[in-house]
C-alpha cells in the first residue's frame, strides 16, 4: 500500500497538474489528496468520456493530465479513447480501478467488466500495467508511462487494485460555489426572420475570432467540414469523431490557457448526447469560454434524422447549469451579441436555430487530424511535455 502523495508528487515532478474523473471508492484517497492541494486542479466530470476529453483538451494546451475512473466507466470512455485520443495522438495518463477483479469478491455489476478490463485496454491499443503498490515502484512505473507517452503521443493506463492507496481525509469542497453568480437569459428570437444557415453562422463566427488569441473547437460532422471549407486557419480544430465531446475538449483547453478565448461550436445532436458537460462547464469554466450551439433539429450528416431539439431550450439549460449569459435566437446577430458581452464572470452560451443542409460539394479536410492538431499547438505555443 502507498500514500497518495507518494504517487502524486512524483507525477507532479513530471509535470502532471490537472486531474479529471469520476470517483470510485478505490480512488477516494487519491482524489482527496489532489483536491486538498490548491496547486493541483481536479475537475469532477459528469461521465468518464467527458473527463477523458477534458484531459485531452488540457494536454493540447500544454497542461499534462491524469484521468481517473472506475473500470465500469471505460464503457463511457471508449469513443473518446478510440476516436479522439487515438486519431489525434493525444497523450495522457489513465488510472482505472479494477472492480470485479477475478478472485476478489465484489458486487455483481462489476463481474463482467472485471473479467475484460485488461483485454479492453488491449483492444483499444492502450498499454497498461498494474498501479504501483509500493513507494519504490512509483518512480519506475511513471517513468515507463512517461517515456511511452512522449514517444508515441498516446495514452497509457494504470489499473488500480483494491487496497492500493491508504486513506486520505478530504479537507475542502472540490467545486467552486457559483450559486451567487448572476445568470442572464435573453431570447433574441424574431418570429418574422428567415432562418439562417450554418455557412452564414460560421462566417460570422470567423469574423469574431482572430487567429492570434482565439481557439475554435468544431464538433464532428458537417460543422467541422464546412468551417474548413470556408476558411482553414491555424486556430481551428475539427473534431472527426467522439461525437458530443467538443464541449469537454474545449473546457480542457480553456482551463489550461486562460489567456485564450476558446470558442466551442456544437450541434444539437452532440449537445444532447453529452448534456452533462453543460454542468461541468458552468461550474469550472471562466469567462474565456464561449459555447455556441447551432441547432437545425436533425443529425444532418447522417441523413437529417430528427433530434428532439425542437422541444428543448438549450439556453435555459445553460442558464440553469451555471453559464453567466445564455442567449437564444434565430438570427446571426446572436453571434455578434455573444462576442460583444463584457463584465461576466463565467462562460457564455448561444443557442442559434439554423436550417438543415450544407453547401454543395462539401469537402473533407485535406490535412490529417494529427496535422491539424500539431498546427494548432504550434500556433498557441504548447507541447505535450510542459
Amino acid at each position: 500500500m502507498i500514500e497518495a502523495k507518494e504517487f502524486v508528487e512524483v507525477a507532479r515532478e513530471l509535470g502532471f497538474s490537472l486531474y479529471t474523473g469520476v470517483p470510485c471508492s478505490f480512488l477516494t484517497p487519491f482524489i482527496n489528496y489532489v483536491i486538498n492541494d490548491d496547486s493541483l486542479e481536479y475537475v469532477s466530470s459528469a461521465n468518464e468520456g467527458d473527463a477523458l476529453a477534458t484531459a485531452a483538451g488540457a494536454a493540447i494546451a500544454g497542461q499534462r493530465s491524469i484521468v481517473m475512473m472506475q473500470n465500469s466507466g471505460l464503457g463511457n470512455a471508449v469513443s473518446p479513447i478510440t476516436s479522439l485520443s487515438y486519431v489525434f495522438r493525444i497523450p495522457f495518463l489513465i488510472i482505472a480501478t479494477h472492480r470485479g477483479q477475478p478472485g476478489v469478491k465484489d458486487e455483481p455489476q462489476h463481474e463482467l467488466m472485471g473479467q475484460i478490463t485488461k483485454e479492453l485496454f488491449d483492444t483499444m491499443q492502450v498499454p497498461w500495467e498494474i498501479f504501483p503498490k509500493t513507494k519504490v515502484e512509483v518512480g519506475p512505473a511513471l517513468k515507463r508511462a512517461n517515456e511511452y507517452m512522449k514517444k508515441e503521443q498516446r495514452p497509457y493506463a494504470f489499473i488500480m487494485q483494491k487496497g492500493t492507496v491508504a486513506a486520505e481525509e478530504l479537507k475542502k469542497n472540490p467545486v467552486k460555489d457559483i450559486t451567487a453568480r448572476k445568470r442572464e437569459y435573453r431570447s433574441l428570437h424574431n418570429p418574422d426572420a428567415t432562418i439562417t444557415n450554418r455557412n452564414t453562422a460560421l462566417q460570422r463566427i470567423i469574423e469574431h475570432t482572430p487567429e492570434k488569441k482565439t481557439v475554435i473547437i468544431a464538433t464532428t460532422g458537417f460543422t467541422g467540414r464546412e468551417l474548413f471549407a470556408i476558411n482553414d486557419r491555424a486556430n481551428q480544430l475539427y473534431m472527426v469523431g467522439s461525437m458530443g465531446c467538443a464541449s469537454s475538449l474545449g473546457l480542457g483547453v480553456a482551463l489550461a490557457r486562460p489567456d485564450l478565448k476558446v470558442v466551442i461550436i456544437d450541434g444539437d445532436g452532440a449537445g444532447l448526447m453529452r448534456m452533462g458537460n453543460f454542468a461541468t462547464i458552468g461550474s469550472y469554466a471562466g469567462n474565456n469560454l464561449i459555447h455556441i450551439l447551432l441547432d437545425n433539429e436533425v443529425h444532418d450528416s447522417t441523413g437529417a434524422q430528427a433530434t428532439v431539439a425542437g422541444n428543448i431550450d438549450f439556453a435555459r439549460i445553460a442558464q440553469a447549469t451555471g453559464y453567466s449569459v445564455s442567449l437564444n435566437g434565430n438570427e446571426p446577430g446572436l453571434i455578434d451579441e455573444l462576442f460583444a458581452l463584457e463584465g461576466h464572470d463565467g462562460p457564455v452560451f448561444g443557442h442559434l436555430k439554423i436550417s438543415s443542409g450544407t453547401m454543395e460539394d462539401l469537402p473533407r479536410p485535406n490535412v490529417t487530424p494529427n496535422e491539424v492538431l500539431k498546427r494548432l499547438m504550434q500556433h498557441i505555443g504548447s507541447n505535450f511535455t510542459s
